[in-house]
């Protein structure tokens, strides 16, 4: 395991410039099947360019936690990248943190998120950082559940040595384990993304936004941190859904022909997951905030099942 800063490099810029591509293609899709023309894929790359190019409107009230939160939220996302494999079985950062690294940078992004949501001192980004709060009570724990289900079985924390364990014949793919497992960070996936039946990405109205509400005072540069921040955030969660519980074609060493391959595989495993994002937003309502933790709850069981079953069952 050595540290290679060619790989590093690689991958920040791999998860830079295709975060806004998926996120792109997810509304692009979603407007199709609402029978609407909806924006290019290539739209929140001009949405990042107007965002980096405005003067920033900051409130009287805010102190340095405001300017200083959109850096942290950003840093960590791409950090926690790093440690999650995407075209290689061995991530960049591997030797320095394992899952319980992972989960902890998100959260630290999540913290200073909320805290910038709630330092102007506006009641929109008080509302959306306390329901922010609410539904990571519950949906972090899914999470580590659900991760530690597959970390059992590879007998390891780190997330390359659970992507290189499960690319073995011993292995099985649709294990009722895993497939438990994998419905609970889907749900995880969906309310840390803000996506429905959590939360409508696409709206602003009081009553129903979470992650809109925190960043109602942010503007130029650092609402462009924020949401870029929160593309490469999907795109880490969609990488660690289809890489650690189908592992297949993911590349094993450094050669053109294997890269190749494994950029294939990843990207038509990104389709896959993108499009399962889609037809659960088209097909299914925003629910009410109260039943957010019921189905918050229910990914919670699942991640419980399924850890307990790789006790009972092993």
């Amino acid at each position: 395991m050595n540290f290679d800063p060619l790989n590093i490099l690689l991958q920040t810029v791999l998860l830079l410039l295709l975060a806004p591509l998926l996120s792109g293609c997810i509304r692009n899709w979603k407007a199709k099947l609402q029978n609407r023309r909806g924006a290019r894929i290539w739209q929140p790359y001009s949405d990042l360019i107007k965002f980096f190019r405005k003067d920033m409107v900051i409130s009287e009230h805010a102190s340095w936690i405001f300017s200083f939160a959109p850096y942290v939220v950003f840093i960590t996302v791409l950090v926690a990248g790093l440690l999650v494999p995407m075209v290689t079985v061995q991530a960049p950062l591997s030797l320095f943190g394992d899952v319980l690294a992972l989960v902890g940078l998100l959260a630290l992004g999540r913290f200073f998120l909320a805290l910038g949501g709630l330092d102007p001192g506006s009641a929109f980004g008080g509302m959306g950082s306390s329901r922010e709060m609410t539904i990571a009570a519950v949906a972090e724990p899914a999470m580590m559940l659900a991760i530690f289900t597959v970390a059992i079985t590879a007998g390891s924390t780190d997330i390359s040595h659970i992507v290189q364990t499960a690319q073995s014949p011993a292995w099985k793919v649709l294990n009722p384990t895993h497939v438990m497992a994998f419905a609970a960070l889907f749900i995880v996936l969906l309310a840390e993304t803000g996506r429905i039946p959590v939360d409508n990405p696409a709206t602003h109205l009081e009553l129903t936004m979470i992650h809109e509400a925190m960043l109602l005072e942010y503007s130029g540069r650092y609402l462009a941190l924020m949401e870029w921040g929160a593309s490469v955030k999907q795109l880490v969660l969609m990488t660690l859904l289809v890489n650690i519980f189908f592992p297949i074609g993911i590349a094993t060493d450094t050669t053109p022909a294997a890269l190749g391959i494994g950029a294939l595989f990843y990207a038509g495993k990104l389709v896959l997951i993108a499009a399962a994002v889609v037809v659960v937003e088209t097909t299914n309502a925003k629910l009410r905030l109260f039943r957010v933790p019921d189905l918050l709850g229910a990914a919670f069981v699942l991640g419980t099942l399924a850890l307990l079953s790789t006790f009972l069952f092993q």
